[in-house]
């Protein structure tokens, strides 16, 4: 499609002009070329390891560093904690180089990357620093109660997978997310005052709103909302704030300062302005409460969390299976950490498949609701033309093969949102 597709469709002459028509062809052109190539090496990189016996080695090396260490065989926990730190570790190497052509050769290349070489490696190590300090203790945690869980650990692992994941949705974006990025209130005004009314004429508890600093990162622009309760906070990028966007701010920073420069200098800060005005980010974020208020949210959480139990349950009936382990190289231990990979990795992989498949249908359908919702609260123009703004500023590219869309895609293609939107954008 991306190949083909050179030309403006007639159904979006009005939407797309054929300069960012072909922009967003060679971007969308570009990450799929990419996807094929790093997924392949993925695959490719997983059968070896397989195939090599790379989970075996791996673990008798961290049993090597764990003797060396002071500590014996016995010490499971242990041994399953060095055995992560190294894995991950090697995951996090074979995955740089992908990570390095996608930031600083394709993002590059489409005006998307705002990261220095020194800033994306500080990044890098600091994501790798911040995973371990939850991951270990997590693991840690875990393999302690399915050791010490009896007949029904099941529920207990269960059930600490549970808190452990409202702790971090309560504190990612408080305590985690400002290690990343740079958060600020929004200033008082006309956007944070009709924010605040939109929330309150819905009953949305919102506590604050704040600007996210995506800019030193990239120029994609987002938005969301989380906490629980009666403890609500709003984050807009300020990617897409039309007044906040660094973007709009460099086209027209010139024209005060030099007054003498030369006619083309001045034409060049004549940009069209990324992000959307105050009336489209209350359409977006109207979608975005449609969400809450449909209880969307909650809906995914419940999903989630049967899906854990069913998952803890098939592994508490297949962890004593020996055939399991000696399939994978482990023929005279049944290490917890190993059963967990091995059942939930690759058992699991099939079914894990069909229910990804069945979420991104419901994602799609989670899409047109909170569409719907927005629409009912009279922001269908204003949504309307903030899709196609925010289709513009990503470089998305509106025609899809439905196939691989209906497979792939958690967002319906613009196309099919603007048409649900288009009988009523005149609200």
């Amino acid at each position: 499609m991306y190949r083909t597709t050179t030309h403006v469709p007639a159904e979006l002459g009005n939407i797309m002009d054929p300069e960012t028509f072909e922009k967003s062809r060679l971007y969308q052109l570009d990450k799929s070329t990419f996807s094929f190539w790093s997924g392949l090496y993925s695959e490719a990189e997983g059968t070896l390891i397989l195939l090599l016996g790379g989970i075996p080695f791996l673990w008798n090396a961290s049993e090597h560093i764990l003797n060396r260490a002071g500590f014996s065989a016995e010490y499971e926990i242990f041994h399953s904690l060095v055995f992560l730190l190294l894995a991950t570790l090697f995951s996090a190497l074979t995955g740089l180089p992908w990570s390095l052509y996608s930031t600083f050769v394709i993002e590059e290349r489409h005006g998307f990357n705002q990261q220095t070489l020194g800033f994306f490696f500080k990044d890098a190590l600091k994501k790798f620093l911040v995973t371990q300090c939850i991951l270990l203790p997590v693991a840690s945690l875990l393999l302690y109660i399915i050791k010490i869980g009896g007949d029904y650990f099941f529920i207990y692992a269960w059930l600490f997978t549970l808190v452990v994941s409202l702790v971090l949705v309560t504190i990612y974006a408080d305590y985690i997310a400002p290690l990343f990025d740079k958060f600020t209130p929004l200033p008082d005004g006309i956007l944070k005052e009709s924010i605040e009314n939109m929330a309150k004429s819905i009953d949305f508890p919102l506590t604050k709103v704040y600007v996210v600093e995506g800019s030193k990162r990239s120029s994609h622009s987002n938005a969301y909302f989380y906490g629980f309760f009666k403890n609500k906070r709003i984050v807009l990028f300020d990617t897409l704030l039309e007044d906040y966007s660094p973007l709009n701010k460099e086209g027209t920073e010139d024209t005060s300062e030099h007054e003498n420069a030369e006619p083309k200098s001045k034409a060049k800060n004549i940009i069209k302005k990324q992000g959307c005005n105050n009336q489209e980010v209350l359409a977006v974020l109207g979608h975005e409460l449609g969400h809450w208020k449909l209880g969307h949210t909650v809906k995914n959480i419940l999903i989630s969390q049967v899906n854990s139990f069913l998952c803890f349950f098939i592994f508490a009936v297949l962890i004593g299976r020996k055939e399991l382990f000696a399939a994978f190289g482990f023929h005279s231990t049944q290490p917890t950490l190993i059963g967990l990979m091995i059942i939930f990795q690759f058992i699991f992989s099939p079914y894990n498949e069909v229910l990804s498949f069945c979420l991104t249908v419901l994602s799609r359908r989670f899409e047109f609701q909170a569409d719907a919702f927005a629409r009912n609260l009279g922001k269908a123009k204003d949504l309307y033309s903030a899709l196609i703004k925010l289709n513009k500023d990503n470089l998305g590219f509106p025609v899809s093969d439905w196939l691989f869309s209906m497979w792939h895609y958690s967002h319906p293609p613009l196309l099919e949102r603007l048409q649900a939107l288009k009988v009523d954008k005149q609200n």
